[in-house]
Parts: C-alpha cells; sequence; structure tokens
C-alpha cells in the first residue's frame, strides 16, 4: 500500500512537468508559432528578409533542434545576396539553447515513460482506476496551479522572469545579444517569448483541465455506484 501511495504522488509531481514539457516541445516544432511572431513583430520590415526567407530560417531553426548536429550554419537570401544569418556569438548560443532544448525532451521522455507504466500498473496489476483517477485530478489541479502562477508571472512581470530564466539556465553572457545587428534577437524579440510562454502555460492548462475532468468524472462515477 505505501509502495502505491508513493507512486500515486510521484504520478501527480509528473504530470505538470510532463504536460508543460509537451507543451514546450511543441512550441519548438511548431512552423506557425514562428510564422505568427513574424507576422505580429514585423520581423521581415525589421530584418529586411522577405517571409520565404523567415519561413526558411524557421524551417532551419526546427532541424537543427531536432539533429544532431553541435552548431548551424543558416543562410538565406538578402536584396538578392545570399550570407550567412547566424554569427559566432548567436551560434554558439543557440548551441547552448538546445542542449536546452534536449533536456527538455528527455525530460518529457522520462515522465511521459513513469507515466505509462503508472497506468498500466493501476490497470492490469492493482486494478485499481478510483486511485489512477484521483491522481490524475490532483496532477491535474497542480498543473493548473502551477500554470496560473507562471501565467500571472508573465503577465505582471514578464522581463524579470525572462532575465532570471536566462540567468538560470545559462553559464555564459552568450544570450546577451545586440538587437541593432544580431539577426537572432531581430527575428526573436522579447514580446515573441511572452507570446510562446502565455501560449505553452495556456496548452498545458487546457490539456490538465482535459484529463483532471475525466478523472474527477470517474472519481463521481464509482462514488454514485457505490450509494445506489
Amino acid at each position: 500500500m505505501a509502495m502505491r501511495t508513493a507512486a500515486k504522488w510521484l504520478f501527480i509531481l509528473c504530470l505538470p512537468v510532463m504536460l508543460l514539457t509537451a507543451s514546450i516541445s511543441w512550441a519548438v516544432n511548431s512552423l506557425w508559432l514562428y510564422q505568427y511572431g513574424f507576422d505580429k513583430y514585423g520581423i521581415s520590415q525589421t530584418t529586411g528578409l522577405d517571409p520565404s526567407e523567415l519561413d526558411k530560417a524557421a524551417t532551419g531553426l526546427i532541424d537543427y533542434f531536432n539533429s544532431d548536429d553541435e552548431t548551424i550554419s543558416l543562410t538565406v537570401m538578402k536584396d538578392g545576396r545570399s550570407f550567412t544569418l547566424f554569427n559566432e556569438r548567436e551560434v554558439a548560443h543557440l548551441s547552448d539553447v538546445k542542449g536546452l532544448f534536449r533536456l527538455v525532451y528527455r525530460v518529457l521522455l522520462g515522465t511521459t515513460i513513469y507515466a505509462l507504466v503508472y497506468v498500466g500498473l493501476s490497470f492490469l496489476l492493482w486494478r485499481d482506476r478510483r486511485q489512477l483517477a484521483r491522481g490524475l485530478f490532483g496532477g491535474s489541479c497542480l498543473t493548473l496551479a502551477l500554470m496560473l502562477a507562471l501565467g500571472l508571472g508573465t503577465l505582471l512581470n514578464f522581463e524579470w522572469l525572462f532575465r532570471q530564466f536566462h540567468l538560470i539556465s545559462f553559464t555564459n553572457e552568450l544570450w546577451m545579444l545586440d538587437p541593432t545587428r544580431d539577426y537572432l534577437i531581430m527575428l526573436f524579440p522579447q514580446g515573441f517569448w511572452y507570446d510562446a510562454a502565455l501560449f505553452c502555460a495556456l496548452a498545458t492548462a487546457v490539456v490538465a483541465v482535459i484529463l483532471g475532468g475525466v478523472g474527477w468524472w470517474y472519481v463521481l462515477l464509482c462514488r454514485k455506484r457505490e450509494t445506489s
């Protein structure tokens, strides 16, 4: 019984991590999110790059984040001339970013495996769907609380959160780029990351509501059966 209880609480703690890393992974690989940011913040005007070249840059970044390449070399066209989009500092920072995304992928994989194992044990070995439903509901509530805190923090003081995230996540100052000459920050201004943070929080919360609703529905169903 103690092992099952510990497994349930670990499942509850894993659920928000799994859902958030899934949302981040989805955002990283969503071309439409890049295009949305390019359109909203007038990146074509800022950089002088045609929308087709911006799409090429976005696709190149997505491919890079999912490849085994340690560095990126991305060439685009501007005013009829070909040039390398990112300089050495930007390339080095993107390598750090890729390492962070790889960590996100690993955490997503680990938490997903544990969640599937826990679901399998609940169905096949313990035959306790009610405990699974309670864990699902509890994990979803925890997820919603965390996403509410993240959403409020983003709305109230995103600049501070953005800076603290970089200070914690990176051991160097390569992320401090010049918006007048570094294309990476031209492509992805702070507003883009603000929108991306809200998107990830909202997507995570939506899935949590669905999963939590399923869990709560099953708990109520079991109670109704007991009283009938």
